[in-house]
């Protein structure tokens, strides 16, 4: 697996007539089967005077069909030893049931169901709409730190550009929206055409195929939608303050950095762990634990497939130390990496933790089968997971240094956010 060794999952596709590409990953030693159907359908194909539909369809989608009633396509797979979830992001939405083999059928059939079927009905809207509504009081709005990701989101996009809100959208644009634009959403974007189906499991590819057009094979055929490009932001760097009743004050610098597919995303993925991951880490090393200017420090990205992803660095600065003096000591030491990049052992800790966590979730039919889906939105094939490792595996301290000078040595946007009662 390590040292540039392919991984050799047996992958088959095909296109059914009516558009849906699927994917089988065969596995006859598996204990279930993973049904994955991903929607290129999230935030960024909003209207940005229409934002939050991609979520609410993530609940409308288990609110009945034809020949399912509402709350039914849970209770079906759970009764037959299955369990079933959803989630939105910024480029996609994804229905995903690991059931027994034996219930495969009736998990594409309910899938097919709601793809050609989905009660769309004013009691279902006005209901999930509510549940939506109680989602962001209790995640965004009644949450310490909870406005945190739309603030950063909005130092590099302007409101208009696709990637300049939130998946969770706006309350007041869904209180606006007729029945009829929930119906548009739904027609423009859920159609076999705008959707990939990944199977993983104790199925052969010849029968899950025969599966799939028996049952969401039926779905009338509709071309795909067209899916709009977004500019690169020319947003200048932002040093902003926000106060909040919060515990702590944080401050965060954050920087736009390439897609997701682009060939640096995962050199900087390796610095970022090398700079913040654990008590090893760069950051916690020399700004926690020598010169004690924060508590704590932490890194992530938000990564995008149409434009500019974010690359953040955190931390929350030791009592009497000001957001500002530790945002200057993680410049610091930001540079001193890039001037002479990891050591070959940090760089060593780095792939062995990602590499983990990495197989740990391909190891289970359901984290394989997202994979492979992540992978053929991202990269246009599923396939890209055979190659993940050697490409890991072939990562050195130069290319990870180069890619931290090409793309976090620009001045970052600066975010300070303060207990209500504290000021720079």
């Amino acid at each position: 697996m390590t040292d540039g060794r392919r991984l050799d999952y047996n992958l088959v596709e095909t296109t059914l007539d009516n558009g849906l590409r699927v994917c089988v990953q065969p596995d006859p030693v598996a204990p279930a089967v993973a049904v994955n159907i991903w929607y290129e359908v999230g935030s960024f194909d909003e209207d940005p005077t229409r934002t939050g539909f991609a979520h609410l369809f993530e609940h409308l989608m288990f609110q009945g069909s034809n020949n399912v009633a509402s709350g039914e396509h849970m209770a079906l797979v759970e009764a037959n030893g299955g369990s079933v979830n959803a989630t939105t992001s910024t480029d996609r939405t994804n229905y995903f049931e690991t059931v027994p083999r034996g219930a495969l059928d009736l998990a594409l059939w309910l899938e097919a169901d709601r793809m050609s079927s989905l009660a769309i009905t004013a009691e279902n809207f006005a209901a999930q709409r509510e549940v939506v509504k109680e989602e962001k009081r209790q995640r965004y709005d009644n949450q310490p730190y909870g406005d945190l990701l739309e603030l950063l989101v909005a130092q590099h996009f302007p409101a208009d550009h696709p990637y300049g809100h939130l998946p969770i959208g706006s309350m007041a644009h869904l209180d606006d929206a007729t029945l009829d634009d929930v119906q548009q959403f739904f027609d423009d974007w859920y159609r076999p055409s705008n959707a990939r189906l990944v199977l993983s499991g104790p199925v052969e590819a010849d029968e899950a195929f025969d599966l799939a057009q028996r049952y969401l094979g039926q779905v009338p055929r509709r071309d795909r939608p067209d899916h709009a490009t977004a500019p690169v932001p020319a947003l200048p760097s932002r040093d902003t303050t926000t106060h909040g009743n919060v515990p702590h004050p944080l401050v965060y610098l954050s920087w736009n950095t390439p897609p997701a597919a682009h060939d640096d995303h995962l050199p900087l993925d390796m610095a970022l762990s090398i700079l913040a991951d654990g008590h090893t880490s760069r950051l916690h090393k020399a700004v926690v634990r020598s010169r004690r200017l924060a508590a704590e420090v932490h890194a992530a990205s938000l990564p995008h497939l149409r434009s500019t992803s974010i690359t953040t660095l955190m931390a929350r600065p030791t009592d009497g130390i000001s957001t500002d003096v530790t945002a200057a000591a993680l410049v610091e030491e930001l540079a001193r990496f890039a001037e002479g990049g990891p050591t070959d052992e940090e760089l060593a800790r780095a792939i062995a933790q990602y590499e983990r966590d990495w197989l740990l979730q391909l190891a289970t039919v359901e984290g394989r089968s997202d994979l492979l889906n992540d992978a053929w939105l991202t990269f246009g094939t599923p396939g890209h997971v055979n190659q993940h490792a050697a490409e890991l595996a072939a990562l050195n301290v130069d290319v990870v240094r180069d890619a931290v000078r090409t793309h976090l040595l620009a001045t970052p946007s600066t975010l300070h956010y303060l207990p209500s009662e504290v000021s720079l």
